[in-house]
């Protein structure tokens, strides 16, 4: 499938058929023109130094439900859809093992290995914390909005199907964010002043 410089590229709608058909040439392609927006994706959603494992993982998971993707939405909003969805899985899993971690140093302080967790479990939380800090003030959904709006460049239609809300929610939530940013800004430079 390598193409001539004369040769038009394809675009997604073109590859998703060829990859549904089994060409796996054309889901790399997909995968590299997607991936630097999916990584972005992951990261300002909170992965951290875990976004790498969190795009491999949507990446995979798109692949499987390739024959679910209807066309409806452009494939980036779908697949990227995938990736917020892996990144609250990570989310929830970092959860219960910070407890399951906690738990351990209680029982035995001395493990080894509760310590080792619990000094990553610290770490990554830094690394967390390094992201934009007015972001990171931000409750949940309103993040989420603003990442995809601005950050990732989707449009209102992509950013109703990665977050599967309802067009209303996602006018109202990136307005309501907006100024909620907007006053965290404005504190901090008041702050710094």
């Amino acid at each position: 499938m390598s193409s001539s410089p004369s040769e038009v590229p394809l675009d997604d709608a073109e590859l998703v058929t060829r990859a549904r058909a089994g060409d796996l040439e054309a889901y790399d392609l997909l995968v590299a023109r997607h991936t630097a927006s999916a990584y972005r994706t992951a990261v300002l959603l909170g992965a951290g130094p875990d976004a790498e494992d969190v795009i491999q993982e949507a990446f995979v998971k798109g692949y499987r439900k390739l024959s679910r993707y209807r066309g409806e939405s452009s494939f980036r909003s779908w697949l990227l859809a995938i990736v917020a969805n892996e990144t609250r899985n990570l989310h929830r899993s970092r959860s219960r093992r910070d407890g399951l971690v906690l738990r351990a140093a209680v029982v035995n302080p001395m493990s080894e290995i509760a310590e080792d967790a619990a000094v990553e479990a610290v770490l990554a939380g830094e690394r967390r914390a390094a992201l934009v800090k007015a972001l990171r003030l931000l409750p949940e959904k309103d993040r989420e909005v603003i990442v995809c709006r601005f950050f990732l460049d989707l449009s209102e239609d992509e950013t109703v199907t990665m977050l599967g809300w309802a067009r209303g929610t996602v006018k109202s939530r990136t307005s309501r964010a907006l100024t909620k940013l907007r006053g965290l800004l404005d504190r901090e430079e008041v702050r710094r002043g």
